[in-house]
């Protein structure tokens, strides 16, 4: 016992760290399995970088043979700079991602097979580019292969948006272990999922002559590899002494079993994680590892990491309050010794317009912008506020920079409307937008249309010598003219015009009941771009914008560590902290979302057993961003969005009651009193 008192008070002198009792004692539980449960601000990795050192000081292990595996390069990177800050003299621990422990894995099982493989995941910007192409000029992308399979299968071109479901259900379904048989059962909105992923996995193995990976491969073979040979399993058994997970939480079904099998023999295992900031199931994260832990280490210690270090005692408390409101988790009972602080403030806008002029007002004030973030949920937020802070001259830094919004489809079709009224005479410019406004037009009519070569307006070449039904006729003329009106028109009435004269939002709606598209997300990209257009005097102006602030959303990227807002989804901002945290867009359809009352998903088709509500899911996710705050939270919300009303987040409406009992009772009391005054009943 005085070593390791010895070893703790040494490295109190020496590094100024002390510890609390939950902490040394996750630090001396060193032999079998240990669930450490760490509360956001905790100081989770200064006590695994303690732990490790303890191990290797005062339990003579060597370096060697300890491995630390973590959920990204960034964090993996964090932790080994921190170790040789903590511990100098001491050689190097193996610290990795679990992507990097199974390559190494996966790659001498294919080296023992005679296998030649190549990597096709990881090269996005040479995707279309002809760079990703290999020798016999098939693409070894895998986006590329999944754009071609989708074509094949589906016959027509597949979105960005549905690309990226596809390949969330492809790593969900390998993540969880799925069987390709099953693979129907996993619910998505990608027509024919099962049956592309089943021919992507099948050109993987066939259709190049060496073998294609992907990154969910490298889990999956490095797994079954594991399972299936003795010897090698023997082998990677024996590498290591001690192994250590952080972030637990968002770990796959494969992954906790490559992690299970390593450690088999020994059970040395420190599972370091947070049942309560599980947010990734979607991606095949499998929390509920954590929560029988018990059953898979029957002697398992399990540690309860409740001290918040970074927030002041208002907010601690309140978040506190808040995630209770889950049911599936290990009941915790975070708490902080900081100062009370303030409580979490809330804003409420009459509309939606308002939010991001607030917080440009709000932080233009602010001299030390770099510990500010503005967080939200889906990354089509950051596009307005980008384009308020651009122009108010705010520098900010952006979490995850997504171009999609730029590329996205019905940017397209608006620039095309617009390009329409500069010239009518352009055949390809109108196959491109025919089939979504006000004229009914079919492709038939559009092949003998380009066919006509002479220079006119195309409107004139259809009435005159294409054969058109006669509830064609008036429509295509009233287009004409409603081009030609247009020509000089401000780009934010273009837009309105686009939408509802020429008949583009209706077709949007077609397509969404056709298609599966989502409609409000698509309406919003419409909203978005008459925000940017606010305000500028020709489209002109609207497509040099929109240009610009594509190059300006790429470059914002690269404001990591400046003196800027950082912008950030809630999902990014995991592990990160900062004094002023404002939440934006906290209303029902966001956060919750209409999907957050299903399960989680992508999810079996009838529900399934055993999964996780999607709701518990988003209540952690808005536990997430209220916990990057040190200081100053702020909550914000808006009653109107583009005429229509909206509901305030049910989420928020808990933090009142929570932060604010009393004032909530008696504006329920004044409601049911002027109810009651006007003859209303309750039932």
């Amino acid at each position: 016992m005085k070593g390791n008192n010895d070893f703790l008070s040494r490295k109190k002198r020496e590094l100024g760290v002390e510890l609390n009792e939950v902490q040394r004692k996750a630090v001396l539980q060193t032999e079998g399995p240990l669930l450490l449960l760490a509360s956001p601000g905790s100081g989770k990795t200064t006590t695994m970088i303690m732990r490790i050192g303890y191990i290797i000081e005062e339990k003579g292990a060597d370096p060697s043979r300890i491995k630390a595996v973590t959920f990204s390069r960034a964090s993996a990177r964090d932790m080994r700079d921190r170790f040789a800050r903590f511990f100098p003299a001491l050689p190097p621990v193996d610290f990795s991602t679990i992507h990097s422990l199974a390559f190494e894995i996966a790659r001498e099982r294919l080296w023992r097979d005679g296998t030649s493989y190549q990597i096709i995941e990881g090269r996005t910007e040479e995707e279309e580019d002809g760079e990703a192409l290999g020798e016999e000029g098939l693409p070894l992308h895998k986006r590329i292969i999944l754009r071609n399979l989708f074509k094949r299968v589906n016959g027509e071109n597949i979105t960005d948006d549905q690309l990226e479901e596809l390949t969330t259900f492809i790593s969900y379904a390998k993540n969880r272990m799925i069987p390709e048989a099953d693979w129907d059962s996993v619910k998505t909105d990608v027509a024919n999922a099962g049956d592309i992923a089943r021919e992507y996995e099948n050109f993987k193995r066939t259709g190049h002559a060496k073998r294609l990976i992907d990154f969910d491969d490298m889990l999956t073979i490095a797994e079954e590899s594991l399972e299936r040979d003795a010897a090698m399993l023997a082998k990677y058994q024996r590498r290591y002494d001690y192994v250590l997970t952080d972030e637990s939480q968002d770990t796959s079904m494969v992954q906790h079993a490559i992690v299970e099998k390593l450690v088999r023999g020994h059970r040395n295992l420190c599972v370091v994680a947070d049942d309560d900031q599980s947010i990734y199931s979607w991606r095949g994260a499998e929390p509920s590892y954590l929560l029988n832990f018990k059953e898979s280490y029957p002697k398992a210690a399990i540690l309860f990491m409740e001290q918040n270090y970074r927030s002041d005692g208002g907010i601690v408390e309140a978040a506190n309050q808040f995630i209770k409101r889950n049911k599936n988790r290990y009941p915790k009972n975070m708490f902080t010794k900081n100062g009370a602080g303030d409580k979490p403030k809330f804003k409420r806008f009459s509309d939606y317009r308002k939010q991001a002029k607030y917080l440009v007002k709000r932080l233009q004030r602010e001299e030390k912008l770099s510990e500010t973030a503005v967080l939200f949920r889906n990354n089509a937020s950051s596009i307005v506020l980008m384009n308020e802070f651009d122009r108010a001259g705010i520098p900010f830094y952006m979490k995850d920079a997504d171009n999609r919004f730029f590329s996205h489809w019905v940017v397209e079709d608006v620039l095309n409307f617009m390009r329409m009224t500069f010239t009518d005479r352009r055949a390809d410019l109108l196959e491109r937008i025919h089939l979504k406004l006000n004229g009914y037009i079919s492709k038939h009519q559009m092949a003998v249309l380009k066919e006509i070569d002479n220079n006119e307006s195309v409107f004139d070449n259809l009435l005159q010598f294409v054969k058109l039904h006669d509830y064609q006729t008036k429509p295509i003329a009233d287009a004409k003219e409603t081009f030609q009106g247009m020509r000089g028109m401000p780009p934010k009435q273009a837009i309105a015009v686009i939408r509802g004269r020429l008949g583009y939002e209706k077709a949007l709606e077609k397509m969404c009941e056709r298609l599966g598209f989502r409609k409000e997300y698509l309406i919003g990209i419409l909203n978005t771009l008459e925000e940017i257009a606010d305000g500028l005097e020709s489209m002109e102006d609207f497509a040099a914008r929109l240009k610009y602030l594509e190059t300006l959303l790429r470059t914002a990227k690269g404001r990591r560590g400046q003196n800027a807002v950082t912008f950030s989804t809630f999902h990014s901002a995991k592990g990160l902290e900062f004094d002023r945290v404002y939440m934006v867009d906290l209303i029902d359809g966001i956060i919750p979302s209409s999907e957050d009352a299903k399960y989680a998903g992508p999810h079996k088709k009838d529900g399934g057993t055993g999964e996780q509500p999607l709701m518990e899911e988003a209540v952690r996710l808005f536990y997430v961003g209220m916990t990057r705050a040190r200081y100053h939270l702020e909550l914000i919300s808006y009653s109107k969005r583009d005429g229509e009303e909206t509901a305030e987040s049910s989420f928020m409406e808990a933090m009142r009651d929570i932060v604010e009992p009393e004032k909530r009772a008696a504006e329920a009391k004044a409601v049911v009193a002027k109810r009651l005054a006007a003859g209303g009943e309750f039932a």
